[in-house]
């Protein structure tokens, strides 16, 4: 009896569960809404990618393979004619010998920006008013420098008068050789694109955790010390973008010449000469082969600098 009544006092448990509950699967309307959205945001910037750079690439690649001339509706298509005959005329590649200028101030304008960036990364006294004249000549339209560089070098112009306050002599053409020309034009192109690389790297050099600078002057490193073994490592993928910009630039120089001397003088660039062939001698087909023959050469010099110096994971902290 005490036995029976004591299995009647007991609680009643609920029975367990077998396993966790899953939960309900979304319905499959919501579940297709969630996938698509993302690609929906995509539709605007790949159909204006597709439209207004892999298009008109293709069209390039499509005439470089015939002998257009650019006006008539009629073409014919040449094989490999274009690119045989620019490989064969010897004179339209020596205009690559210009870019060995640009290519020269293309490492003056690093190094300048490399330093500005280094001293003005650090307390220093009106930084900011410096950081903006640097920055200034980027923001520039490329037409009106070449127009006030122009005058700038011109015969009696503004930097024959500043030399001549100085006593210096003021009898010389500027833009008259080709080596001064392309030297001036050289110049012009590192006061405009400083700015561009200095942002660069003062941006890189600003996100190094500060806490390794004030170890390191714990430890009494210099500035040199900590430029070597904090900044430099710390700025490596940066500084080899830059590079690539500048050998990619000094291999397509037009705006700056194009404007200053129209490529007289022996500061014709190989995109100045492939212009003159499209609209001045209606040569399109061929032109659109030296596009895709500079195309190349671009993608080449990139691919030998990334093997050359490979992107590798900085990690300072």
């Amino acid at each position: 009896m005490a036995d029976t009544t004591r299995e009647a006092a007991r609680p009643v448990l609920p029975a367990a569960s077998a396993g966790p509950k899953r939960a309900a699967p979304a319905p499959r309307g919501p579940r297709l809404s969630r996938r698509l959205t993302p690609w929906l945001f995509l539709v605007a910037p790949l159909a204006l990618l597709l439209t207004f750079t892999y298009a008109p690439i293709a069209n390039m690649i499509a005439y470089s393979f015939t002998d257009w001339d650019g006006v008539s509706p009629e073409l014919s298509y040449t094989g490999t004619g274009n690119y045989t005959e620019l490989l064969t005329r010897s004179e339209l590649f020596e205009v690559f010998l210009v870019s060995g200028y640009y290519l020269v101030a293309s490492v003056v304008q690093i190094v300048l920006a490399l330093y500005f960036a280094t001293v003005l990364s650090f307390d220093v006294r009106f930084r900011h008013f410096f950081k903006g004249v640097l920055f200034f000549p980027y923001l520039i339209n490329g037409v009106a420098i070449g127009f006030v560089f122009l005058y700038f070098f011109q015969d009696g112009g503004t930097l024959d008068s500043v030399l001549g306050l100085f006593g210096a002599d003021t009898d010389h053409a500027w833009l008259g050789t080709p080596f001064s020309a392309n030297t001036s034009l050289a110049g012009v192109s590192v006061w405009r694109y400083l700015g561009l690389n200095f942002v660069l790297f003062l941006g890189a050099i600003q996100s190094i955790p500060g806490e390794l600078y004030e170890a390191a002057e714990i430890d009494g490193a210099s500035r040199w010390h900590q430029f070597r073994h904090i900044i430099a490592p710390g700025i490596k993928p940066v500084l080899s973008l830059s590079v690539i910009l500048s050998v990619s630039g000094s291999l397509s120089v037009f705006e700056i010449p194009y404007i200053m001397t129209g490529g007289a003088t022996g500061t014709e660039t190989f995109v100045i000469q492939t212009v003159k062939l499209a609209f001045q001698f209606n040569k399109t087909g061929l032109a659109s082969a030296a596009a895709v023959v500079l195309l190349l050469i671009v993608l080449a010099v990139t691919w030998v600098q990334r093997r050359i110096v490979p992107d590798e994971k900085v990690d300072l902290v």
